[in-house]
């Protein structure tokens, strides 16, 4: 098992690579600049047209937000939240859900896991529940690197260092269910996508987190039920998700001399999905 279900479209990957290369040696044939092979590669033009495509792929977050915000409105219009806002402070949080119990949800926006904006959050104090939610839309990227990436490497060592708990995280995205990231839970039942405007996405993958830090004097945190994290709870309801595809995600700390280790359990169906060793807490 590993900590998802999906990995890496290896064939899509490899023409990316193959394409790559192509572009490399052959981008001096495009447009009307009217340099030379020589010319044009000394001129930075490649390099910096490269650079600005990267730039806007990375920035923009029109489509990002289109999907998060066609997929509340879809839990709303089925009960099973009562309404969702933008927050005020977009630049650190991104949507705040009102549950139909009254509580509210904080959602964070992220883009692929395994990046250093991954570190930056911050538990609003009207938080009722505080969730991660990762739209990864690279079709390249590897999610099993970046889910582990994400929750192991930089989401525990942030949550433990800074006291700061993450009640949950999602992974779920426009991609999910292409060609570029094919979806193993449909593979034996394609009915169970959703359609959410123009997009049509399988069920999420969710990962519940423990309610409390693990420290020194409290070296255990295990996992939250679905039952403790409504908002979660409430997203795997209306996406049709299955109780065994659920992820729990436990903490254990230890100090060895004078640093302080964290391992990470992610348990899936009732078996071990991914485990870490105590590994020393070194932010990225």
């Amino acid at each position: 098992m590993s900590i998802i279900p999906c990995e890496q479209n290896k064939g899509l990957r490899d023409q990316i690579e193959r394409f790559a290369e192509v572009l490399k040696t052959e981008a001096h044939k495009l447009g009307d600049h009217g340099l030379d092979e020589k010319e044009f590669y000394n001129s930075g033009l490649f390099r910096g047209a490269v650079e600005r495509v990267r730039g806007q792929f990375s920035a923009t977050m029109r489509g990002k937000r289109e999907f998060v915000q066609h997929a509340l409105n879809h839990m709303e219009d089925g009960g099973f939240i009562a309404g969702w806002d933008l927050t005020e402070d977009a630049n650190r949080n991104d949507y705040i859900v009102r549950l139909n119990s009254g509580r509210n949800a904080v959602i964070d926006l992220k883009g692929c896991l395994d990046g250093n904006n991954t570190n930056i959050f911050e538990r609003p104090a009207n938080a009722d529940e505080f969730v991660i939610w990762s739209i990864c839309t690279n079709h390249g990227a590897d999610p099993r690197r970046n889910a582990w990436s994400g929750i192991h490497t930089r989401l525990s060592a942030e949550m433990i260092s800074r006291n700061q708990r993450v009640d949950g995280v999602v992974l779920w995205d426009m991609v999910c269910g292409t060609i570029g990231r094919p979806c193993p839970k449909l593979l034996a039942a394609t009915d169970r996508a959703t359609d959410l405007g123009p997009f049509r996405a399988p069920p999420a993958c969710i990962y519940l987190l423990p309610a409390s830090i693990p420290s020194v004097a409290a070296p255990s945190a295990a996992a939250q039920s679905l039952d403790q994290v409504e908002f979660l709870s409430a997203f795997h309801s209306c996406f049709g998700g299955q109780d065994d595809e659920l992820h729990y995600v436990d903490f254990a700390v230890a100090r060895s001399g004078r640093e302080l280790m964290r391992k990470t359990t992610v348990r899936r169906g009732g078996v071990v999905a991914q485990e870490s060793e105590m590994t020393a807490i070194r932010r990225v």
